[in-house]
């Protein structure tokens, strides 16, 4: 890609100004490049810290966040430039997803209607560009889902290769979207590709997307693409009581957080939800390390059917947020995650099992009668659509191919009648229908 025009533009529009260390906030790098292992000054050889991304906030244009200045679909991340790392890279139209009014007061943030079905997108635009401003190759990453789809459309998006180490139990959907954008896909096991992406780093210089430390650390942008997703809800609904977010290596939860702290900070709001972690009960390495009071944990993962967030790892940011936002982990356990999944769709939401956790950890709660008053709207995020669970189209239990019916009335109406369909007083019944 030809940066000669895009990056000075890029440059003009983001007010990012250099990298800042969360282990010691004193300790800052200059923007480029992204520290992709983390700040090299404050880890250790057992703890990783991330960076974050620094603006001129006194910068910040004044009609950025103004009630008139509703965030539109078409924008992309664009609307939100100013407070954002360069994107050099043109987008897809991501952002600008719908908040969804469940019941009075609960909200779902539905990010399956981003170009490839999840909240990955917003991270990478932003990652993708970075790897397009460096002049990389192509990107690399290992990702079981998600991530990889949606890498691999920016990546294609950008002209750039993608590389994606996968396992060999991919989600048939996520499956077609990787060859769809023709990414290099290699299925290896679980342990072998992080290990493997440093190398393909190091051997071919494409740029890693994904985590490369001992605890999470990931992209030091991409995370950044998710502080949209709290401005947008600002616009909606103003400051929520409460995000609840399904939470893996929680950069999803932190970028949530720093998007409403970014705007107190600038005045908009004067307050910042109480943010609700929601990790699969098998593992939970984030409910570990702030039990144990530690930056951050490793747990070994029981079976679950919420792959995309199974982590065995966790990282500092999700300490962060729940700490500084006053909030908590809750632990949601497969027939938890499943009765929300069942839930949204009966509403016309259909997510993927590891994304219905936000839902399902507000009604844990709420089962467990610890739910505080919260005092305020609710906002859940659903992170994917339906289609990426592993079970669909692979005949799995969530796959159910039509069975043949007869076209006969009698047979069809049988049929109908066995789902409930005219149970309602007045129905006329058989005797009175007429195979028309």
């Amino acid at each position: 890609m030809d940066l000669t025009t895009s990056a000075p533009a890029a440059d003009a529009l983001s007010l990012a100004t250099c990298q800042r260390s969360l282990g010691d906030p004193d300790v800052t790098y200059p923007l480029w490049p992204p520290l992709t292992s983390g700040c090299p000054r404050t880890s250790t050889e057992e703890i990783a810290y991330p960076v974050e991304v620094d603006y001129a906030y006194d910068q910040a244009p004044r009609g950025l966040f103004s009630p008139g200045a509703s965030p539109s679909r078409s924008a992309g991340l664009d609307r939100w430039a100013p407070l954002l790392p360069p994107l050099d890279v043109p987008g897809l139209g991501e952002g600008g997803t719908p908040l969804v009014e469940l019941e009075p007061g609960v909200w779902m943030k539905d990010e399956s209607r981003n170009p490839t079905w999840s909240h990955k997108d917003r991270y990478n635009r932003v990652a993708v560009s970075a790897a397009a401003r460096l002049g990389a190759p192509g990107v690399v990453v290992a990702s079981s889902g998600n991530h990889g789809a949606s890498a691999a459309a920016y990546a294609a998006r950008a002209g750039l290769r993608c590389v994606v180490f996968t396992g060999e139990d991919l989600p048939p959907a996520v499956d077609a979207f990787l060859h769809a954008y023709g990414a290099v896909v290699l299925p290896v096991p679980v342990a072998a590709r992080w290990p493997l992406v440093r190398r393909v780093v190091e051997e071919f210089g494409l740029h890693p997307v994904s985590n490369l430390t001992l605890t999470h650390t990931g992209h030091a942008f991409g995370p950044e693409g998710y502080k949209t997703i709290a401005y947008e809800i600002h616009a909606d609904v103003g400051v929520p009581a409460a995000v609840f977010a399904p939470t893996g290596y929680a950069e999803l939860l932190f970028g949530v957080w720093k998007g409403f702290t970014e705007l107190r900070r600038l005045g908009v709001t004067d307050r910042v939800p109480v943010m609700y972690a929601c990790e699969p009960a098998a593992g939970g390495p984030l409910a570990r390390a702030l039990r144990d009071g530690v930056p951050a944990a490793h747990v070994d993962v029981g079976p679950t059917d919420a792959y995309g967030i199974a982590c065995s790892v966790g990282g500092y940011r999700g300490v962060v947020a729940v700490r500084e936002s006053g909030g908590r982990v809750v632990l949601v356990d497969n027939e938890q995650l499943t009765a929300a999944q069942a839930e949204l769709a009966r509403t016309g939401l259909w997510a993927e099992l590891s994304a219905a956790a936000g839902l399902a950890g507000l009604r844990a709660l709420r089962a467990m009668g610890s739910s505080p008053d919260l005092g305020g709207p609710v906002v859940c995020v659903s992170t994917s659509s339906g289609f990426k669970d592993r079970a669909v189209g692979s005949g799995g239990s969530t796959a159910r191919a039509g069975e043949q019916v007869g076209p006969e009335w009698p047979e069809v109406y049988q049929r109908l009648r066995a789902a409930g369909i005219g149970d309602r007083p007045g129905h006329r019944s058989p005797s009175c229908t007429k195979d028309r």
